[in-house]
Protein backbone atom coordinates (compact mmCIF):
# COMPACT_ATOMS: atom_id res chain seq x y z
CA UNK A 1 0.00 0.00 0.00
CA UNK A 2 1.16 3.32 -0.73
CA UNK A 3 2.31 5.41 1.81
CA UNK A 4 -0.19 8.27 1.64
CA UNK A 5 -2.70 5.75 1.36
CA UNK A 6 -1.66 4.19 4.19
CA UNK A 7 -1.74 7.29 6.27
CA UNK A 8 -5.16 8.19 4.63
CA UNK A 9 -7.04 4.68 5.88
CA UNK A 10 -5.25 5.53 9.88
CA UNK A 11 -6.31 9.39 9.77
CA UNK A 12 -9.56 8.61 8.61
CA UNK A 13 -11.33 5.34 9.37
CA UNK A 14 -13.86 5.21 11.77
CA UNK A 15 -13.73 1.58 13.03
CA UNK A 16 -12.62 0.15 16.39
CA UNK A 17 -9.37 -1.32 14.95
CA UNK A 18 -6.56 -1.60 17.87
CA UNK A 19 -4.15 1.52 17.41
CA UNK A 20 -1.15 1.06 15.54
CA UNK A 21 2.25 1.67 17.38
CA UNK A 22 4.76 4.13 16.40
CA UNK A 23 7.74 5.67 18.15
CA UNK A 24 9.89 9.42 17.51
CA UNK A 25 13.23 7.89 15.99
CA UNK A 26 15.61 9.22 13.27
CA UNK A 27 14.96 7.51 9.91
CA UNK A 28 18.21 6.60 10.41
CA UNK A 29 17.59 3.50 12.83
CA UNK A 30 14.82 2.38 11.00
CA UNK A 31 16.11 -0.99 10.56
CA UNK A 32 16.00 -1.24 14.80
CA UNK A 33 12.56 0.31 14.67
CA UNK A 34 11.34 -2.23 12.38
CA UNK A 35 12.70 -5.45 14.16
CA UNK A 36 11.57 -4.15 17.66
CA UNK A 37 8.01 -4.37 15.79
CA UNK A 38 7.04 -0.68 15.30
CA UNK A 39 4.86 -0.02 12.55
CA UNK A 40 5.33 4.01 12.16
CA UNK A 41 8.28 6.00 12.44
CA UNK A 42 7.67 10.31 13.44
CA UNK A 43 10.54 12.23 12.30
CA UNK A 44 11.28 16.04 13.05
CA UNK A 45 10.42 18.38 10.51
CA UNK A 46 14.13 19.96 10.74
CA UNK A 47 15.47 16.72 9.84
CA UNK A 48 13.65 16.15 7.22
CA UNK A 49 11.83 18.62 5.67
CA UNK A 50 12.66 22.47 7.39
CA UNK A 51 14.00 25.50 4.66
CA UNK A 52 16.19 26.41 7.50
CA UNK A 53 18.13 23.30 7.94
CA UNK A 54 17.89 21.16 4.65
CA UNK A 55 18.98 22.29 1.62
CA UNK A 56 17.53 21.24 -1.68
CA UNK A 57 20.51 18.63 -2.04
CA UNK A 58 19.79 16.82 1.28
CA UNK A 59 16.26 16.97 0.68
CA UNK A 60 16.70 14.77 -2.08
CA UNK A 61 18.90 12.70 -0.17
CA UNK A 62 16.26 12.24 1.96
CA UNK A 63 13.35 11.00 -0.31
CA UNK A 64 15.59 8.71 -1.73
CA UNK A 65 16.44 7.26 1.32
CA UNK A 66 12.65 7.60 3.01
CA UNK A 67 11.60 5.42 -0.26
CA UNK A 68 13.71 2.31 1.06
CA UNK A 69 12.34 2.91 4.70
CA UNK A 70 11.19 -0.47 6.33
CA UNK A 71 8.95 1.71 9.19
CA UNK A 72 7.37 4.38 7.00
CA UNK A 73 7.15 8.00 8.29
CA UNK A 74 3.67 8.96 9.79
CA UNK A 75 4.44 12.21 11.06
CA UNK A 76 6.62 14.98 11.59
CA UNK A 77 6.70 16.93 14.41
CA UNK A 78 8.93 19.97 16.08
CA UNK A 79 7.13 22.09 13.15
CA UNK A 80 8.46 25.61 13.98
CA UNK A 81 11.52 26.59 15.33
CA UNK A 82 11.52 28.72 18.41
CA UNK A 83 12.52 31.73 16.49
CA UNK A 84 9.95 32.06 14.45
CA UNK A 85 7.75 33.18 16.77
CA UNK A 86 3.93 32.91 16.46
CA UNK A 87 2.95 35.11 18.90
CA UNK A 88 3.96 38.23 20.53
CA UNK A 89 4.87 41.53 19.01
CA UNK A 90 7.38 40.12 17.11
CA UNK A 91 5.45 38.05 14.79
CA UNK A 92 6.00 38.15 11.07
CA UNK A 93 3.53 36.48 9.28
CA UNK A 94 5.03 36.56 6.05
CA UNK A 95 8.22 34.84 7.53
CA UNK A 96 5.49 32.55 9.12
CA UNK A 97 3.81 31.57 6.03
CA UNK A 98 6.37 31.43 3.61
CA UNK A 99 8.48 28.74 6.43
CA UNK A 100 5.29 26.97 6.44
CA UNK A 101 4.42 27.07 2.68
CA UNK A 102 8.12 25.16 1.93
CA UNK A 103 7.32 23.22 4.94
CA UNK A 104 4.32 22.23 3.24
CA UNK A 105 5.64 21.48 -0.04
CA UNK A 106 7.99 18.85 0.88
CA UNK A 107 5.45 17.22 3.09
CA UNK A 108 3.60 16.80 0.08
CA UNK A 109 6.44 15.21 -2.20
CA UNK A 110 7.23 13.14 0.50
CA UNK A 111 3.69 11.85 0.84
CA UNK A 112 3.70 12.71 4.94
CA UNK A 113 -0.22 13.48 5.62
CA UNK A 114 0.21 14.47 9.42
CA UNK A 115 2.27 17.23 11.22
CA UNK A 116 2.20 17.70 15.11
CA UNK A 117 2.03 21.22 16.48
CA UNK A 118 3.58 21.63 19.41
CA UNK A 119 7.01 24.26 19.17
CA UNK A 120 6.92 25.10 22.48
CA UNK A 121 9.27 27.96 22.44
CA UNK A 122 7.79 29.42 19.35
CA UNK A 123 4.41 29.80 20.80
CA UNK A 124 5.78 31.27 24.19
CA UNK A 125 4.20 34.09 25.40
CA UNK A 126 6.90 36.64 26.12
CA UNK A 127 6.62 38.38 29.07
CA UNK A 128 4.36 41.31 29.57
CA UNK A 129 2.21 40.28 26.55
CA UNK A 130 -1.39 39.86 26.85
CA UNK A 131 -2.71 36.37 26.81
CA UNK A 132 -5.74 37.24 25.34
CA UNK A 133 -4.15 38.78 22.72
CA UNK A 134 -1.78 35.75 22.30
CA UNK A 135 -4.50 33.38 22.09
CA UNK A 136 -6.69 35.78 19.02
CA UNK A 137 -3.06 35.67 17.51
CA UNK A 138 -2.48 32.47 17.75
CA UNK A 139 -6.02 31.57 16.23
CA UNK A 140 -5.53 33.67 13.55
CA UNK A 141 -2.29 32.89 12.35
CA UNK A 142 -2.88 28.96 12.33
CA UNK A 143 -6.26 29.26 10.46
CA UNK A 144 -3.62 30.87 7.96
CA UNK A 145 -1.84 27.79 8.42
CA UNK A 146 -4.51 25.02 7.74
CA UNK A 147 -5.71 26.97 4.90
CA UNK A 148 -2.29 26.36 3.53
CA UNK A 149 -1.73 22.98 4.97
CA UNK A 150 -5.12 21.84 3.03
CA UNK A 151 -3.70 23.20 -0.18
CA UNK A 152 -0.56 20.32 0.17
CA UNK A 153 -2.98 18.20 1.93
CA UNK A 154 -1.60 18.33 5.10
CA UNK A 155 -3.17 17.49 8.61
CA UNK A 156 -1.66 19.58 11.27
CA UNK A 157 -2.06 18.50 15.11
CA UNK A 158 -1.90 21.02 17.96
CA UNK A 159 -0.01 19.35 21.06
CA UNK A 160 -0.47 20.19 24.46
CA UNK A 161 2.72 20.76 26.33
CA UNK A 162 3.44 21.16 29.90
CA UNK A 163 4.48 24.36 31.93
CA UNK A 164 8.42 23.54 31.73
CA UNK A 165 8.59 24.18 27.98
CA UNK A 166 5.81 27.06 27.38
CA UNK A 167 3.29 29.01 28.92
CA UNK A 168 0.47 28.61 26.36
CA UNK A 169 -1.19 25.56 25.87
CA UNK A 170 -0.31 23.23 28.35
CA UNK A 171 -3.65 20.85 28.55
CA UNK A 172 -5.40 19.13 26.30
CA UNK A 173 -8.63 20.93 27.22
CA UNK A 174 -7.14 24.48 26.23
CA UNK A 175 -5.53 22.78 22.59
CA UNK A 176 -9.07 21.69 21.79
CA UNK A 177 -10.67 24.94 22.22
CA UNK A 178 -7.99 26.41 20.02
CA UNK A 179 -8.59 23.52 17.95
CA UNK A 180 -12.19 24.44 17.92
CA UNK A 181 -11.78 28.07 17.23
CA UNK A 182 -9.48 27.64 14.76
CA UNK A 183 -12.53 25.77 12.88
CA UNK A 184 -10.90 23.93 10.47
CA UNK A 185 -10.56 20.58 8.59
CA UNK A 186 -7.00 20.61 8.57
CA UNK A 187 -6.21 21.94 12.41
CA UNK A 188 -6.47 18.72 14.55
CA UNK A 189 -5.52 18.01 17.82
CA UNK A 190 -2.69 15.84 19.61
CA UNK A 191 -3.25 14.45 22.52
CA UNK A 192 0.30 13.97 24.75
CA UNK A 193 -0.21 11.35 27.69
CA UNK A 194 3.08 12.60 28.98
CA UNK A 195 2.63 16.11 29.33
CA UNK A 196 -1.22 15.58 30.41
CA UNK A 197 0.90 13.47 33.15
CA UNK A 198 2.96 16.83 33.96
CA UNK A 199 0.22 18.72 34.38
CA UNK A 200 -2.02 16.76 36.34
CA UNK A 201 -4.51 16.90 33.65
CA UNK A 202 -7.64 14.35 34.08
CA UNK A 203 -7.74 11.58 31.86
CA UNK A 204 -10.84 11.79 31.13
CA UNK A 205 -10.55 14.90 29.62
CA UNK A 206 -10.79 12.68 26.28
CA UNK A 207 -14.17 12.08 26.60
CA UNK A 208 -15.04 15.44 25.40
CA UNK A 209 -12.44 15.90 22.54
CA UNK A 210 -13.55 12.75 20.37
CA UNK A 211 -14.21 15.08 17.20
CA UNK A 212 -10.59 16.66 16.84
CA UNK A 213 -8.20 13.93 18.19
CA UNK A 214 -6.13 12.49 15.30
CA UNK A 215 -2.71 11.79 16.99
CA UNK A 216 -1.48 10.83 20.50
CA UNK A 217 2.13 10.53 22.08
CA UNK A 218 2.83 8.79 25.26
CA UNK A 219 5.77 8.41 27.63
CA UNK A 220 5.96 7.69 31.45
CA UNK A 221 6.07 10.70 33.84
CA UNK A 222 8.67 10.14 35.61
CA UNK A 223 11.93 11.08 33.76
CA UNK A 224 9.77 10.76 30.31
CA UNK A 225 10.59 7.22 30.46
CA UNK A 226 9.60 4.37 27.80
CA UNK A 227 6.79 1.98 28.86
CA UNK A 228 7.33 -0.45 31.03
CA UNK A 229 9.27 1.55 33.81
CA UNK A 230 6.97 2.51 36.51
CA UNK A 231 3.46 3.18 35.10
CA UNK A 232 1.10 2.08 32.74
CA UNK A 233 -1.21 3.80 30.09
CA UNK A 234 -4.64 1.44 30.74
CA UNK A 235 -6.75 4.35 32.36
CA UNK A 236 -6.22 6.11 28.67
CA UNK A 237 -6.27 3.36 26.46
CA UNK A 238 -9.92 2.66 27.71
CA UNK A 239 -11.07 5.52 27.11
CA UNK A 240 -9.52 6.21 23.70
CA UNK A 241 -11.26 2.85 22.67
CA UNK A 242 -14.54 3.94 24.34
CA UNK A 243 -14.53 7.18 21.86
CA UNK A 244 -13.06 5.44 19.12
CA UNK A 245 -9.80 6.65 18.72
CA UNK A 246 -8.93 5.66 15.05
CA UNK A 247 -4.99 6.83 15.47
CA UNK A 248 -1.80 6.09 16.30
CA UNK A 249 -0.08 6.00 19.36
CA UNK A 250 3.85 6.98 19.55
CA UNK A 251 5.67 6.72 22.09
CA UNK A 252 8.35 10.33 22.35
CA UNK A 253 10.42 8.82 24.99
CA UNK A 254 13.72 9.68 26.85
CA UNK A 255 16.28 6.86 26.19
CA UNK A 256 19.15 5.92 28.39
CA UNK A 257 20.24 2.98 25.67
CA UNK A 258 17.70 3.34 22.91
CA UNK A 259 18.83 0.07 21.17
CA UNK A 260 18.39 -2.26 24.62
CA UNK A 261 15.38 -0.16 25.07
CA UNK A 262 13.30 -0.07 22.27
CA UNK A 263 11.93 -3.39 21.91
CA UNK A 264 11.19 -4.05 25.69
CA UNK A 265 9.05 -0.64 25.37
CA UNK A 266 7.27 -1.86 22.52
CA UNK A 267 6.30 -5.75 23.88
CA UNK A 268 5.05 -3.46 27.25
CA UNK A 269 3.14 -0.98 24.79
CA UNK A 270 1.79 -3.98 22.95
CA UNK A 271 0.57 -5.74 25.96
CA UNK A 272 -1.03 -3.40 27.73
CA UNK A 273 -3.37 -2.40 24.10
CA UNK A 274 -4.34 -5.68 23.88
CA UNK A 275 -5.49 -5.72 27.60
CA UNK A 276 -7.97 -3.39 26.75
CA UNK A 277 -8.51 -4.02 23.13
CA UNK A 278 -8.57 -8.17 23.11
CA UNK A 279 -9.91 -8.95 27.00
Amino acid sequence: MKLAIFISVILTQHVLAQPAIGIVAPMRMDSLVARSGYSLLVESVQNIVSPKTVNDEQFERNLNQMGKLKTPIYALNIFIPGEIKVVGPTVKEEVVMAYAEKVLQRCQQSGIKLIVWGSGASRKIPAGFSPAMAKLQFIELARKVATLAAKYGVVLALENLNQSETNFITSVHEAFEIVTLVNHPNFRLCADLYHMQVENEPAGVLLSVQEALVHCDLAERENRNPPGVSSDFTEYFKLLKQINYSGAIVLECRWTNFPDQITPAYQNLQSQLNSVWRP
